[in-house]
């Protein structure tokens, strides 16, 4: 077995998640190839008939809310776990079409040749979908939903462009980059929404927090975004506000306001990670973790 693909990517589930539709919202952080933690919970979920109204992700969490969406279990992980070293999801061919690390014409247009999504039930009218990205002009966040923005495809990928490395996504004249720079975990929309019933999960344990954010981070930012001042404060700052939502979620969760469904282990996985048996392992922790917490998940939902 190639030690570019997982060893065990043919074992992955496959299958269509029910049309059963459940109350509440799901928030799905990001964290590029540690999203493979949430492809995990997702794929446990949908075995289980779990297929929340509404669904809102970042960046990688937005990709994974794709699949999930389309109810197309495995998919999203064998995106990862196959392809990872295929030069047109990362590396220079990646690079050189997209002007980033990720190849999202492979992750939306080839890899849909390889394993077609399910637009019809991605496009369902009874569940919602949103992706987050960030106004570069005014440094917040930006709510794309499915069947009301013109182009929700653009939008995920303009929610995954990490800052830095990758080129702006331009839609109606607006540039848009990560929506992790304004909002890693956005809760907080789900909450405003009025959905009482909140579940967040997340690709790093619930104790880890970022460094504090320097005036080194802000300098930089400030100087490779300097025609966007407002998006370069957001930036530099994005450790803090991100440290600040993860204090809020644990009091949120003593409350028993959200539910919450995160690595029970630290996380070694880097972003661009290239162990593909780390990745897998990280894959069989979020579903594990889901399984092990699906009576409580039960519980909390029908509260």
């Amino acid at each position: 077995m190639s030690e570019k693909i997982y060893s065990k990517v043919y074992e992955l589930p496959t299958g269509h998640a029910s049309k059963d539709v459940t109350k509440g919202c799901i928030v799905l952080e990001g964290g590029a190839l540690r999203g493979v933690y949430v492809s995990g919970v997702l794929d446990a979920l949908m075995e289980k008939g779990i297929n929340f109204e509404t669904t809102i992700g970042v960046s990688a969490g937005a990709l994974n809310g794709f699949n999930y969406v389309a109810g197309q279990i495995g998919r999203s992980a064998r995106a990862s776990l196959k392809y990872r070293h295929d030069k047109r999801y990362m590396g220079i061919k990646a690079f050189k079409q997209n002007h980033g690390v990720f190849g999202f014409d492979f992750l939306i247009k080839d890899y849909n040749e390889i394993e077609p999504i399910d637009f019809d039930s991605f496009n369902d009218p009874a569940r919602r979908f949103v992706a987050v990205a960030s106004n570069l002009h005014t440094g917040k966040p930006a709510y794309f939903e499915r069947g009301k923005c013109k182009n929700i495809m653009a939008a995920i990928r303009a929610s995954a462009s990490m800052p830095y490395v990758t080129r702006p996504v331009v839609m109606s004249g607006v540039p848009y980059l990560d929506g992790g720079c304004t909002n890693k975990i956005p809760y907080r929309w789900a909450l405003d929404q009025g959905y009482d019933k909140v579940v967040i999960v997340r690709s790093r344990p619930e104790t880890y927090r970022k460094k504090e954010s320097s005036k080194r981070s802000m300098k930089m930012a400030e100087r490779f975004y300097r025609d966007y001042p407002e998006f370069a404060q957001a930036l530099g700052q994005s450790n803090d506000n991100y440290n600040r939502q993860c204090e809020e979620i644990l009091d949120l969760k003593g409350q028993g306001k959200v539910f919450v469904i995160s690595p029970s282990v630290p996380i070694t996985v880097s972003h661009v990670e290239r162990d593909m048996e780390k990745l897998g392992k990280l894959y069989n922790l979020g579903y594990d973790d889901t399984i092990r917490n699906l009576w409580t998940l039960h519980d909390y939902l029908e509260s």
